[in-house]
């Protein structure tokens, strides 16, 4: 039934600094935006990776009124090629550490931030993504 994400939503306070963060993580600007009813604009969207994965940065205001808004909860975790220099530049962008560089065995290593607006960012070097993109 579940066949892969498709799109990974993200809460922010102040959206368009998100998105300018992002844009800076990744490389590249946004190829969708929402207008805020008059005001900025309420949603950015950025697609990225092998799969064009997209991940959606979204005005807090539109958060269902159960959402949390601490860190936790389910983290996804984003394949890297090298997770100490992603954590180091991640760290160095102003996320903070959420759970520490954690070597899993069988060459799968983990570690997550929280990002400047709240949200947990896992990142994590996996053989078997490497395996199934064939690299």
């Amino acid at each position: 039934m579940l066949q892969g994400p498709a799109t990974v939503n993200i809460w922010a306070d102040d959206v368009a600094a998100a998105k300018d963060w992002y844009a800076e993580l990744l490389g590249i600007e946004p190829y969708f935006e929402r207008p805020g009813g008059g005001q900025p604009a309420a949603y950015y969207e950025f697609r990225f990776g092998d799969q064009q994965t997209e991940l959606g940065i979204i005005d807090r205001r539109y958060a269902p009124a159960q959402a949390s808004s601490t860190p936790g909860g389910t983290i996804l975790h984003w394949h890297v090629e090298d997770v100490r220099e992603a954590l180091e530049r991640l760290l160095s962008m102003g996320a903070k550490e959420y759970e520490p560089l954690t070597e899993r065995g069988e060459g799968f290593v983990t570690a997550s931030v929280v990002d400047p607006f709240g949200n947990v960012l896992g990142i994590m070097y996996n053989p078997h993504y490497v395996e199934v993109q064939g690299k």
